[in-house]
C-alpha cells in the first residue's frame, strides 16, 4: 500500500467529490487525535477471476512519528529518525535514515492525508462487509503510467474508521488490505520502534545511512 500511494503532489481542487472528502477528513480527523494506535490487519491477493492466491495477517503500532510493522516474515521499525527493516528469511537487517520530507510515506500518513495527491475521488454509497455497513469511496489516480487503474477505500460509518482498501492493478490482480482491529491509546513502549540487535542471534547488519 506504502507503494501504491506514493504519488506526486498534486492538488485535486475541483475535481472531487466533496461528500467523499468530508468523509476522508473525518477520518484523518479521528485517528490524528490517538497518542497511539495498535491495528491488526489482513493482507490479501486475488486473481482477475476473484480466486485467491494468498492471505497473510499484519500488525502495525504506532506513536507520535514512531512505527512498528510486523507482516510475512518481516519486520520493520522506526523510531522516527532510523527504520530498520528485517528479513526473517535471510537473518538480515538493513538500516536507512528516515526521509523527514512532506512526501514520504509512512503507516500513520495512509491513516490520515493520503488522499490528498494524487488522486481523483467519488463517494459510491454504502455497502455492508460481514455486519459492519461501509462507505464505498472509488479513487482514480491521475497519472495513467500507474500500474493499477483504482483503488477503493471502505470507511466503517458509525466509527469513521479505516475499514479496508482494495487495490485493482491493470493485469487483472486485485489486493486489500483488512483493519481487523483498531486499539487506540494503548500504553506503547518507545523500545518497541528500536530493532534491538540482540534479540536476533546472528543478524546481518547492512547499514545504508
Amino acid at each position: 500500500m506504502i507503494t501504491v500511494l506514493v504519488m506526486a503532489q498534486t492538488s485535486n481542487a475541483g475535481r472531487t467529490d466533496p461528500d467523499a472528502k468530508k468523509i476522508l477528513d473525518a477520518v484523518s480527523a479521528k485517528f490524528k487525535t490517538f497518542k497511539t494506535a495498535n491495528a491488526n490487519f489482513v493482507y490479501k491477493v486475488e486473481n482477475a477471476s476473484g480466486k485467491v492466491l494468498s492471505t497473510k495477517p499484519g500488525k502495525v503500532s504506532m506513536k507520535g512519528n514512531k512505527y512498528y510493522v510486523s507482516f510475512s516474515g518481516q519486520e520493520i521499525f522506526s523510531d522516527g529518525r532510523t527504520i530498520y527493516t528485517y528479513d526473517k528469511s535471510a537473518n538480515e537487517v538493513t538500516i536507512t535514515q528516515q526521509d523527514a520530507s512532506a512526501g514520504s510515506i509512512t503507516p500513520q500518513k495512509l491513516f490520515t492525508n493520503f488522499y490528498d495527491q494524487d488522486f481523483i475521488y467519488k463517494l459510491n454509497g454504502e455497502k455492508k462487509i460481514g455486519k459492519t455497513i461501509v462507505q464505498e469511496i472509488e479513487m482514480t489516480p491521475v497519472d495513467k503510467s500507474k500500474p493499477f487503474h483504482k483503488v477503493y477505500v471502505y470507511v466503517d460509518k458509525n466509527t469513521k474508521m479505516l475499514n479496508s482498501t482494495k487495490v485493482l492493478e491493470k493485469n487483472g490482480t486485485r489486493y486489500s488490505y483488512s483493519v481487523n482491529s483498531m486499539k487506540p491509546n494503548a500504553t506503547v513502549s518507545d523500545a518497541q520502534f528500536v530493532f534491538n540487535k540482540a534479540k536476533y542471534p546472528g543478524v546481518e547488519v547492512i547499514d545504508l545511512r
